[in-house]
């Protein structure tokens, strides 16, 4: 393939994407009940050369293009599910369903991999395969775990695999890269303080569960200050907490819940043990017990520094030179990790800030995405399937 194709061909399929993710956004659908946007996205696979299998996950798409010769095989990935959000732009297009909204871009990956599986359906591998994972239930449900679980990377067996996420913060045209770990593991924790109950007036005959809470809460923030090397980027925040009856009521118990994100994964571990010492010695000192609840969530996204160059010189072809830009790590999550667990993985961002209209921040009621920006998505993600098969 020339330097040139994918983009020209990108910007040819230009108008046909915007129209595949305008409907898309018109008729989202929440995690594990993507069934139309599957059927969608199925029909216009059967239009190309792919070998489809469906469902993977309940409501995922594989679709596999075989080179003429054997050789690896690369995996673009694009995520399908809505969030439970009102939508609140005014667009032409603008979320038919109550209560559920394309507001992180999925729509806009989802279109994009269609733009992309056009571009390699018309310009087959000589060597090597490339595979398409259309991927359910991203937002906290872990679909990309359940795709690898049910043999999605294999048959044939998937050499790397690269994926990307529209981003507000980043101006159309560009693109970012975090090379190691890029966003954070997402792991989560139940907090159960068990005190005594009783009447506000005797605090002396009960033992006071929010009192004990105050403790705890202030307490957990020395794990990252004063437990954890200061290099390590670690964030524990307590979101909720909920307990008693009346202002004249000493409450029995206490639940607190919150979050742990970290990007070494090495950590989590250490975080838990450190969570339990903490929570005991308060609880026992001041006669109370307690229950913790520490939950895995998504692991961290591992950028493999070898794939890295390789993206680079695809994006120095689509967009000019330069415009990959190397960024700190986020603190949010993404189950891309999953994949990338499983084989060498890169993921970027797209750049979709277009202006006032595409700039409000992933899952605000007004996200919304510069569709300028979605050919290059597709050009881009053809391109380095074409490009890591000619160097591997």
């Amino acid at each position: 393939m020339s330097n040139h194709t994918s983009l020209s061909q990108a910007e040819e399929l230009k108008d046909k994407i915007i129209e595949w993710r305008r409907h898309l956004h018109k008729h989202p659908e929440l995690s594990f009940e993507e069934y139309k946007t599957a059927e969608f996205v199925k029909e216009k696979l059967e239009k190309l050369d792919f070998e489809i299998e469906y469902p993977v996950a309940k409501t995922g798409l594989v679709a596999t293009l075989k080179g003429k010769t054997e050789g690896p095989t690369v995996a673009l990935r694009a995520d399908m599910d809505a969030l439970p959000i009102q939508e609140e732009g005014e667009t032409e297009y603008k979320s038919t369903v109550d209560g559920v909204g394309h507001l992180c871009g999925h729509d806009a990956h989802t279109a994009i991999l269609l733009g992309a599986a056009h571009i390699i359906s018309e310009n087959p591998p000589e060597r090597g395969n490339i595979k398409l994972l259309f991927q359910p239930a991203e937002e906290g449900y872990g679909g990309a775990d359940v795709m690898v679980q049910e043999g999605a990377l294999k048959n044939p067996d998937v050499d790397a695999v690269a994926g990307l996420h529209v981003h507000p913060t980043i101006k159309t045209g560009e693109t970012s890269i975090t090379e190691g770990f890029a966003t954070a593991c997402t792991d989560s924790f139940d907090i159960k303080i068990i005190g005594k109950g009783g009447h506000a007036a005797h605090p002396h005959l009960s033992i006071d569960p929010i009192a004990i809470s105050s403790t705890v809460i202030a307490s957990l923030q020395q794990i990252v200050s004063r437990n954890i090397d200061p290099l390590e980027n670690i964030v524990l925040t307590i979101g909720k907490i909920e307990g008693g009856f009346a202002r004249n009521v000493i409450a029995p118990e206490v639940t607190l819940e919150g979050t742990v994100r970290l990007l070494n994964p090495e950590l989590r571990p250490k975080v838990k043990e450190t969570m339990h010492e903490y929570l005991n010695g308060i609880t026992s000192g001041m006669g109370a017990s307690y229950e913790l609840e520490y939950t895995y969530g998504y692991p961290s996204v591992f950028n493999d520094p070898a794939l890295i160059p390789t993206l680079r010189t695809t994006v120095d072809k689509i967009l000019g030179e330069g415009q990959l830009l190397d960024v700190n790590a986020s603190m949010g999550g993404e189950d891309f990790s999953y994949f990338a667990r499983e084989v060498p993985g890169v993921f970027f961002r797209l750049g979709t800030n277009g202006g006032e209209d595409t700039a409000y921040p992933n899952h605000h009621p007004k996200f919304n995405v510069d569709e300028d920006a979605l050919h290059y998505g597709a050009a881009i993600l053809s391109q380095f399937a074409f490009d890591y098969l000619d160097i591997n």
